[in-house]
């Protein structure tokens, strides 16, 4: 079956960090600090995914705290920082929001997301994702990771849906 056919089957997304909600990149500063970036694209529909009743969760391995304020001001509140097990995380998002597998569309873009990615409707990753990513998923978006592809996927869940229309949602 064509993942086209199971976006209509979509109710929620589950998002990996670095590598698509960002390039994968790490910015070393004075001071010992790191910086990533995210698009604003993704953003935007991040925000109208939620405001149109999607439920999204992020599940990632690290805990930036600019990546947690990023993530809470997008409205995003099922966030999963320093997960050890990304199922395990995967459950609880899965059980808090009373979703099945059929209804969650999932990104990931390197062996830690596998886990999680086998268990949903539609497995999805960016370009750029590792080979053994690409080959398990359902949907290889042709948009890097922090370029848009987050916003890539939700769109054509909302357009099936016919929920992805012009509104006022300001630019985030």
């Amino acid at each position: 079956m064509s993942y086209k056919t199971k976006l209509k089957n979509i109710k929620a997304f589950v998002f990996d960090v670095d590598g698509v909600f960002t390039d994968g990149s790490v910015y070393l500063m004075p001071g010992g600090h790191m910086s990533r970036v995210m698009n604003v694209l993704d953003g935007y529909a991040v925000v109208k995914a939620i405001k149109n009743g999607y439920k999204i969760g992020v599940i990632t391995g690290g805990d930036d705290p600019m990546v947690r304020h990023r993530i809470n001001y997008l409205g995003i509140t099922d966030y999963y920082p320093k997960s050890p097990d990304k199922l395990v995380d995967f459950e609880d998002f899965k059980s808090k929001n009373n979703l099945k597998n059929e209804e969650i569309l999932m990104m990931g873009d390197d062996l830690p997301d596998i886990s999680v990615m086998r268990q949903v409707e539609i497995a999805a990753c960016p370009i750029n994702a590792v080979p053994e990513v690409k080959a398990i998923s359902d949907y290889i978006s042709p948009i890097h990771g922090g370029k848009g592809a987050v916003r890539d996927v939700i769109e054509q869940v909302m357009k099936i849906h016919g929920k992805w229309i012009e509104d006022n949602t300001q630019s985030v």
